[in-house]
């Protein structure tokens, strides 16, 4: 039987919606350890679940945000937000982009904030790291394409890069290039690194024909220093793993020599997220190899990177992006991606088709300028 290729629609939501619904999965057992997830859950988390205290309002470290019941974190409410970015330019984007676009929508769009079960700015809750866009930005007036330097160096950039790689779909060479430069005025280091290779990968799970083993390749090939250590040593270890219950603890000592924050995901270590040539975040790395172990497949790999804890909505949320791009929206469960949808209250399908919309015109304008250079470039390099 010959299968019928997946389109850049689908591809799109597959990567979109699989993100999302791989973050709501893991928001609820983020920070936690794989063991202390089966204690407070009975066993492997397998779907949508509550959040972890009931008095979610109160309990600390977590309140007053209601993670758990199909609500996305700012994972997502980032991605949607660069979508939006990218809805206005419709064209590649780069660090001025953030500045001139980003950081307005941040600052002065209410949106629905399910953490919150609020209308609410987006700054009201993204995070300290990524409040730092605005406050460098907006307040600071720092040059755009270095504003990242100075903050502390983690996930921040890298969570909502998945757009990048749609827009440079079977391009990761340029998805790279794209996500390192708008990642510049979010982060440095091996943070930044992070975002362009997940931009990269999901570009590459795009291209027809891409397996999981093949976007890691992809990865390899373009990442630097403790990014492609730590990569390369979770795929040797991800290779010889049977399923993702038993990857949980080998992928987490294969990427804890690079990864700075420590045992104690709460209590990160003194020397973690500052800039270094040979560390990498812990979450790409992780994701990748649940992807490899899970052969692809999108349910297995985004409840591998779930019950791993730790950073885990993250984790399943670069997971699900490259998961759903391999296999397109069908391979999403459609009752997780209807309940996250409801439960958000938001469209996941529109940000997809918006993307999608915006990477046909990129396309076109990128032919455009590559046919333009082809006839500059033959008319002064032809012998007279």
């Amino acid at each position: 039987m010959t299968l019928t290729p997946l389109t850049l629609d689908d591809r799109a939501a597959g990567c979109l919606i699989g993100a999302a619904v791989g973050d709501a999965l893991g928001g609820p057992v983020e920070g936690w350890t794989p063991e202390q997830i089966v204690e407070r859950h009975g066993g492997r988390v397998h779907g949508v679940v509550g959040p972890w205290y009931e008095d979610w309002r109160t309990a600390r470290p977590i309140a007053p945000y209601h993670k758990g019941d199909g609500h996305v974190t700012d994972d997502t409410l980032m991605t949607h937000a660069l979508v939006r970015v990218y809805e206005a330019v419709r064209d590649h984007l780069d660090a001025y982009a953030v500045a001139d676009h980003l950081v307005p929508d941040l600052m002065t769009n209410p949106r629905w904030i399910p953490e919150l079960e609020a209308e609410a700015l987006p700054l009201q809750r993204i995070f300290l790291a990524e409040k730092w866009i605005v406050t460098r930005l907006h307040y600071a007036h720092a040059d755009p394409r270095e504003a990242g330097a100075g903050n502390i160096v983690n996930c921040g950039a890298a969570m909502y890069m998945a757009p990048v790689g749609i827009v440079n779909a079977g391009n990761p060479e340029g998805a790279y290039a794209e996500a390192l430069d708008i990642a510049g005025a979010h982060q440095s280091s091996y943070g930044r690194e992070a975002a362009g290779v997940f931009a990269a990968a999901v570009a590459a799970a795009c291209a027809p024909g891409a397996t999981a083993g093949s976007v890691v390749e992809t990865a390899l090939a373009l990442a630097k220093d403790g990014t492609r250590e730590a990569i390369a040593a979770v795929r040797e270890v991800a290779l010889g793993q049977r399923d993702v219950e038993s990857a949980l603890a080998p992928l987490r000592a294969a990427v804890a020599p690079y990864d700075s924050v420590g045992a104690d995901y709460r209590k990160p270590s003194l020397g973690a997220r500052r800039p270094s040539r040979l560390h990498s975040i812990e979450e790409l790395p992780v994701a990748l190899g649940m992807l490899l172990v899970a052969d692809g497949a999108y349910e297995a790999a985004v409840l591998g990177a779930v019950n791993y804890g730790r950073d885990c909505d993250s984790i399943a949320t670069m997971a699900g992006a490259i998961a759903g791009a391999l296999g397109g929206e069908g391979a999403v469960p459609a009752a997780w991606a209807k309940q996250v949808a409801e439960a958000s209250r938001l469209d996941l399908h529109a940000p997809a088709a918006a993307l999608t919309t915006v990477a046909r015109e990129v396309f076109a304008r990128d032919r455009t300028r590559r046919r333009t250079h082809e006839s500059a470039f033959t008319a002064i390099a032809s012998p007279r």
